[in-house]
């Protein structure tokens, strides 16, 4: 062999070992780059629930190596008031490296962000409205966690009736321009002609209009309300509260924090339970997972709450099957 050849050789071995230096600098590089989470909730930083749900989300990623401000930057927002294009604009300008959205703010996440990985909380329906192909294969750059499935809804006029057996008339409160707002009232529809309750909607929009739609509804008697997940339930959920009270209208709410503010009773998952689960899905996408490989979960438990000063306020008497049932009783 010549020389020149040798030396060629010699020279095409060292770039080799070069190259292969680089990539194992360059991965490491990669695995040390400080990482951007972009935290997107539909209700204000300030709420109570919105709150503990981000606080269980940290802890559930320090308690798996990942720190703010160390190897993990979170850019946290509130969709709160904004319009839907804004907000999305101002996350990818973030270029975050996964998205973690909860509430209604994450419909829009999910139909116009299609690069980035995306974990999603407390949504409901996410197959029916097209954001996943289905929950055991989300097939795309999304998964996450439901709220509840629609199918829960049903229970609410179950349990309106249970409580309050007089009852033929029932408003349900929903958000009519939302898809989850439609889909629980046709489920409460769907049920209740055998529970002989005659159902009507509530539009909620603005406070002057749900307080002069449940002034009318309570002019005739044996009626009461339901109340339906929506950002605008969380907005109004104090008036409503206070209008079931003042007209002595029983009315079953999605959430606890509503009857621990006064209300008469609720049942539903608990929001805060599924922020430490999302925490684990981020920090297996951010070490290479992919959203479409990891199912989307649904609540494993759901809270029945009832607030007796309020039952006795409104001269109901709760049933003692329905008192075994609760999982919290305020007196």
């Amino acid at each position: 062999m010549h020389f020149d050849q040798l030396k060629r050789r010699e020279f095409i071995a060292v770039l080799g070992g070069v190259a292969s230096a680089w990539s194992h600098v360059a991965r490491a590089q990669q695995s040390n780059r400080v990482r951007r989470i972009a935290v997107l909730t539909s209700a204000t930083e300030r709420d109570p629930e919105a709150q503990a749900g981000y606080a269980a989300f940290l802890q559930g990623l320090e308690q798996l190596g990942w720190s703010d401000g160390r190897n993990v930057r979170i850019e946290r927002r509130s969709a709160a008031g904004m319009p839907e294009r804004q907000y999305v604009a101002e996350l990818l300008a973030l270029a975050p490296d996964i998205i973690v959205t909860a509430g209604t703010s994450a419909g829009a996440l999910l139909q116009l962000i299609h690069d980035v990985p995306i974990v999603f909380v407390n949504v409901v329906d996410p197959v029916g409205s097209g954001y996943v192909a289905s929950l055991a294969q989300p097939g795309s750059n999304v998964t996450g966690f439901l709220l509840f499935e629609y199918s829960l809804a049903g229970k609410w006029l179950e349990l309106l009736k249970q409580l309050a057996p007089d009852v033929t008339r029932a408003a349900v409160l929903r958000d009519a321009a939302a898809a989850t707002g439609i889909g629980q009232f046709a489920v409460i529809q769907a049920v209740a002609p055998p529970l002989g309750v005659d159902v009507s909607p509530i539009d909620l929009r603005n406070a002057a209009e749900i307080e002069r739609a449940i002034e009318t509804f309570a002019r005739y008697s044996n009626g009461g309300l339901i109340t339906t997940a929506s950002a605008l339930m969380t907005v109004h959920g104090d008036l409503i509260i206070a209008l079931a009270a003042r007209h002595r209208l029983p009315a079953v709410f999605t959430r606890r924090r509503y009857v621990t503010s006064g209300g008469l009773i609720s049942y539903g998952p608990n929001p805060i339970d599924p922020w430490k689960p999302a925490a684990a899905y981020v920090d297996r996408i951010l070490k290479g997972a992919k959203p479409a490989d990891l199912p989307v979960q649904a609540p494993t438990r759901y809270e029945l709450v009832i607030n007796l000063k309020s039952a006795k306020a409104l001269g109901f008497d709760v049933p003692p099957t329905l008192l075994a049932r609760a999982d919290e009783v305020i007196d």
